[in-house]
Formats: structure tokens, sequence, C-alpha cells
């Protein structure tokens, strides 16, 4: 039972640290397509900075960050299904 609590926490860790990379990933990647956006002149805004923090206000509630979320659900979901098929079939 121990090693079963040592296993899950450490995928947990890794799974932690997989998410914290792709959402700073994915901030950055979206940070920088709002300012080359607006430099190219595609945009009819005033200012940068405002422009680009409503951007990322809008991207705080996409669904690309509610996805992330699946990091953590998808391989959790996956070994409690296996764990059920081979005790219980």
């Amino acid at each position: 039972m121990l090693g079963l609590l040592i296993r899950l926490v450490f995928l947990f860790g890794i799974l932690t640290v997989i998410y914290l990379l792709l959402s700073k990933y994915f901030r950055w990647n979206r940070e920088r397509e709002l300012k080359d956006r607006f430099d190219s002149g595609q945009v009819r805004a005033n200012d940068r900075e405002s422009y680009v923090a409503r951007g990322m206000a809008k991207y705080e509630s996409s669904l690309t960050k509610k996805l992330l979320l699946g990091i953590f659900l998808l391989p959790i979901g996956l070994a409690v299904l296996l764990i059920y098929i081979a005790d219980f079939t």
C-alpha cells in the first residue's frame, strides 16, 4: 500500500511539472502572438500593453486553459480504469 502511495505522489509531481511547463509555454506563446499582431498593424488599438492585457484576460477564461487540466485527468483516469479492469473483470 505504501508503494502505491509513493508512486501516486511521484506521478502527481511529474504531472504537475508538465502542467506548469505547458501552461507557461501557452501563456508565452499567446502573449507573443498578441504582440506580433499589434506590431504588424492588424489591430486598431492605441496602447500595446492594454491590448495585450485584454487578450491575456480572454486567454485566462479560454477553453485552452481549461483543457490543460486534462494533463491530470487523463493519466489518473486511465490508471483507475486499468486497476478496475484488472481487479474486477
